[in-house]
């Protein structure tokens, strides 16, 4: 783990150099459930592209830790008077944060939200999902975690009790029975998940675009009478800069065309074979399996070699799409990208170049599958979206009508979570980030960049030649 000291013990960083532990926080991480996050990859399968991004759930949540050890020093320094309880409380809040997390994080936590091509095509004709039929879908990662944290016995142990980890689970799941404002310090935009992991992100793939000012942000870290945290407004640059920086490593990193297409395909490979026979592959059917699987002795076993495990079993499949998806992911062959539009634009817009090839992908793509003899499942298409900075609480009934139901609540969480205060010379309370007249980023508030990709996963011979017939054959989709 590390070298002793006086202390206790200290685990040494790449980010954030010594991270000195209390004897509760070394005895949450010598746990089963806290170790299974060395197998938990942070980027899910962006190796391929940086192969150094290799770093794991693990190494991030000691970043976390980290990090809220810094928040909390620059917080007393500048006048943040928090007790030792809650101080307790936060530093664990941010070593468990990310303990919920699934086999390739967000890739199988999100396999409820794939849309199949079939059904794409034709809302009309949804896709069997026979087992998970009326039943809840997987529940995110946060919710996960609180249930690990309070009832999987070695951690409640650790953490001296059931009360304890109650408290603990309440802060990083935004719980009502915590503190808005402490739990914005684990979830929000000035946050230590943030902060860490666009450091440790940038740094493992080896790329220049995380790299915030963190020292500069956390030493103008300031307090109001009303106890609402935010920033001093000399530090505005180094606020808008962490909020590109985001933004910048969604559109180079984490959306990738490689990465997020290898990705992809294993989502819909997952969904796939989880609502047809789940069981078979050792998946849990829908949520409230999920729930049952993570507070048994199963847990230890959830990590990304589960996933790997079920990649293996449906190279062997009967059904041509889940082979042909499984050999893509076990042969890390990422699929042919056909064509890619991207849009950045205000956020209510519905009328762009993404639209009208979405239009030409339903109308079109079946009959170009039914020409080249390939099933339609083998063709993905993505649409990821990120914001260069949303207007907190401001969503509109016009705006939200463009999100698809089963978005809304995390656009609504993202939305609030986007709330950077920041404190005028001569004001005692601080104002939201985006009412800042002189804040350039701020004009950009709504506005997103939307990358649509149709991509297809082939692995016959002629793959080279099919690929070149497909993408003159949809070169103009998307064209008014």
């Amino acid at each position: 783990m590390g070298c002793s000291d006086t202390r206790g013990k200290v685990i040494v960083d790449s980010i954030h150099g010594d991270v000195h532990l209390r004897q509760r926080e070394i005895e949450v991480i010598d746990t089963p459930s806290f170790q299974r996050l060395r197998g938990l990859k942070q980027l899910a399968m962006a190796q391929l592209v940086y192969p150094s991004a290799t770093h794991t759930r693990f190494s991030h949540s000691i970043g976390a830790l980290g990090t809220m050890i810094r928040i909390l020093t620059a917080a007393n320094d500048n006048g943040i008077t928090l007790s030792a309880e809650a101080q307790e409380n936060l530093r664990l809040a941010a070593l468990v944060h990310d303990i919920g997390h699934y086999p390739y994080s967000h890739l199988m936590e999100k396999i409820d939200r794939v849309r199949l091509m079939e059904e794409l095509v034709d809302e009309r004709r949804p896709a069997k999902r026979i087992i998970n039929a009326g039943k809840s879908d997987y529940p995110d990662h946060e919710e996960v975690g609180a249930l690990i944290v309070t009832r999987q016995k070695d951690l409640v142990q650790a953490m001296g009790g059931g009360d304890r980890a109650q408290a603990v689970a309440d802060l990083f799941t935004r719980s009502k029975a915590a503190d808005p404002q402490l739990s914005k310090l684990i979830h929000s935009s000035l946050d230590l998940d943030r902060m860490d992991y666009l450091l440790r992100d940038s740094y493992a793939a080896g790329v220049p675009y995380g790299h915030i000012d963190i020292n500069y942000l956390l030493n103008n870290l300031k307090v109001s009478t009303q106890q609402v945290v935010g920033f001093r407004g000399k530090a505005l640059p180094a606020v808008e800069h962490l909020l590109l920086a985001r933004f910048f490593m969604h559109r180079v990193v984490y959306y990738h065309k490689t990465i997020y297409g290898m990705e992809e395909v294993c989502r819909q490979l997952l969904r796939r074979v989880r609502d047809r026979d789940g069981n078979h592959y050792g998946l849990p059917v829908n949520g409230d399996e999920i729930k049952d699987f993570v507070t048994s002795d199963r847990l230890y076993g959830f990590t990304d070699a589960f996933v790997d495990d079920v990649i293996r079993k449906a190279v062997e499949d009967e059904d041509a799409v889940i082979k042909t998806l499984a050999i893509s992911v076990q042969a890390r062959r990422p699929p042919a990208l056909l064509k890619e539009v991207q849009v950045c634009a205000d956020m209510r817009q519905s009328c762009h170049a993404g639209a009208l090839f979405l239009r030409d992908v339903r109308s079109k793509l079946e009959i170009v599958a039914d020409d080249f003899k390939i099933p339609l499942g083998q063709f993905l298409l993505c649409d990821p979206r990120v914001a260069v900075v949303k207007p907190p609480r401001q969503s509109k009934a016009s705006e939200m009508a463009h999100v698809r139901p089963e978005e809304l609540a995390a656009w609504v969480s993202e939305e609030e979570e986007a709330d950077v205060k920041v404190f005028d010379d001569d004001t005692s309370e601080p104002r939201s980030f985006v009412d800042v007249d002189h804040s350039l980023i701020a004009k950009y508030a709504g506005y997103s960049l939307q990358i649509f990709r149709l991509y297809l996963a082939y692995e016959k011979t002629d793959r080279r030649a099919v690929v070149t017939a497909l993408k003159e054959r949809v070169k103009d989709w998307g064209m008014p």
